[in-house]
């Protein structure tokens, strides 16, 4: 599912070094075999599956939540081998030639590839887990991501995955029901010619699920056509106490703003609850 690139968008700090970085130590924890798993723990067969139609706006039809998805709390597997220790630990590096084939970078981005980084980071899972994921971001948002990614882990913030968006996904039919934390996606802003913040690797979307994006109401009140990703709507109450949301003030925006990037959820109009971006749209 692609979120970002359909809803939104610095210098930030110098890119770290290529060379895997031990930032901090945490304990992991464990949970036993026997366990049976929490209700909306375990990801249906179906995820990612089940292609929604297309409504006038070119994005999936919007539906209720399905009940599997109410309360999630997925850990979908990890693409890459785990960054060494037991702590927290950050790797940033050019980016690979097989890493940006199977991204969304081409040479009509509007970023150069040479000015891209690959980050690789540790983050906590839903299942309580240490994990390792990554980013494409620009090298001058590269040592920020690592800054703000850390925090996260020493507050323990879960995320569902953590990888860099395909360039298969750009034109896949929707299916509402995606929540990867991504960065670069080489895409316009929905119904524009003007390049997203994701485009120029600057902006970074967290949860998606749990921290969509809606428009409200006009002034007639006449609803919002669009909910991003289509079928999370259980998260519109904001006031919930589930994991992986963001907040208002909470550990999230105040870890994104220590490095100078706005948060969507502050918007006026629109809500983008999950986005964050180095100039704050």
């Amino acid at each position: 599912m692609l979120v970002a690139a359909l809803v939104s968008g610095c210098e930030a700090g110098a890119p770290s070094t290529p060379e895997p970085r031990e930032l901090s130590t945490s304990p992991t924890t464990t949970i036993p075999a026997t366990t049976v798993p929490p209700s909306g723990t375990v990801a249906p067969a179906w995820l990612g599956r089940r292609p929604l139609p297309r409504t006038a706006n070119g994005l999936g039809e919007i539906r209720p939540t399905p009940a599997e998805l109410r309360d999630r709390r997925f850990t979908l597997p990890d693409r890459l081998d785990p960054l060494p220790g037991n702590g927290f630990a950050s790797s940033v590096a050019s980016v690979p030639g097989d890493v940006l084939a199977r991204s969304t970078w081409t040479h009509e981005c509007p970023v150069d590839s040479n000015d891209l980084r690959w980050v690789q980071l540790t983050f906590w899972g839903f299942d309580g887990h240490r994990h390792t994921g990554e980013l494409l971001v620009n090298a001058d948002a590269a040592g920020a991501m690592v800054q703000v990614f850390g925090r996260l882990y020493a507050a323990r913030f879960p995320l569902e995955e953590m990888r860099i968006t395909r360039a298969e996904e750009l034109d896949a039919e929707p299916t509402g029901d995606g929540n990867n934390t991504g960065a670069f996606n080489c895409r316009p802003l929905q119904g524009t010619t003007t390049w997203s913040e994701h485009a120029y690797g600057r902006a970074v979307d967290v949860n998606p699920f749990q921290n969509p994006y809606i428009k409200p109401p006009d002034a007639q009140g006449v609803p919002g056509d669009m909910l991003i990703p289509e079928l999370s709507s259980a998260y519109l109450d904001r006031s919930r106490q589930a994991p992986g949301m963001i907040r208002p003030g909470d550990t999230v925006v105040q870890a994104f703003a220590s490095v100078g990037w706005g948060w969507g959820g502050s918007w006026q109009k629109s809500k983008d609850y999950m986005h964050f971006s180095a100039n704050g749209r």
